[in-house]
């Protein structure tokens, strides 16, 4: 996310069977960036890894995690956030060496969300806005699934796939990002994304460029 925007900016191709929290060490490798994750990426001793090596992280613990309490912070007496500690996560056996922040709110149907995260800096209330803004990617993927639906390969190769891939999204991002205040473009976005629709983005992309 940049000044109120949320855009992809880097993905990974991997076979159906490998879960995604494999890549996670693969995609965090900026030190300025806050990542935001949900619970399928819960790992205590990478919650470790990535605080020593000065990677930021936000994420959310299961309602069944065992933390123990270092320090309660105080909260504004107008925050909406329930509670702001200083904890160590896990048993007495397998418990993280860094110390950790456990922001407790409430969501908008009353459900507690317990977030976890290394930063100390921010208030409770931007944390808590921070992990709400997580919700952009799981509306990013629900786009994805609508409109850049692939139903058949146009090649059997290793590289006509990949490629396909790709540029499977691409086009659509490079039109939205340039001429989506167009109506014809807005039809496009509102259409699952074919092949036959890619030579359209590219030639509106050209022509909008040079006017």
């Amino acid at each position: 996310m940049e000044k109120g925007h949320s855009y992809p900016e880097k993905a990974l191709i991997t076979t159906a069977n490998e879960h995604d929290r494999n890549q996670l060490e693969v995609m965090v490798d900026d030190k300025e960036c806050m990542y935001v994750f949900d619970r399928g990426y819960l790992d205590y001793e990478r919650f470790d890894r990535m605080t020593d090596d000065g990677c930021f992280f936000l994420s959310r613990l299961r309602k069944n995690a065992v933390t123990r309490v270092v320090d309660d912070f105080k909260l504004p007496d107008d925050s909406s956030v329930l509670s702001d500690q200083m904890v160590l996560i896990g048993t007495t056996q397998n418990r993280t060496e860094n110390y950790f922040r456990l922001v407790k709110v409430m969501d908008s149907k009353g459900n507690i969300l317990d977030l976890i995260t290394n930063r100390f800096d921010l208030s409770a209330e931007e944390i808590s806005e921070m992990y709400k803004s997580h919700w952009a990617i799981e509306l990013f993927f629900k786009w994805i699934k609508q409109h850049l639906s692939i139903k058949k390969f146009y090649g059997q190769s290793e590289w006509a796939m990949l490629l396909h891939i790709i540029n499977n999204p691409h086009f659509t991002f490079l039109l939205y990002f340039t001429v989506d205040k167009h109506s014809y473009c807005n039809f496009l976005l509102n259409k699952p994304a074919r092949s036959h629709t890619f030579m359209h983005l590219f030639w509106l992309y050209i022509f909008y460029e040079n006017v």
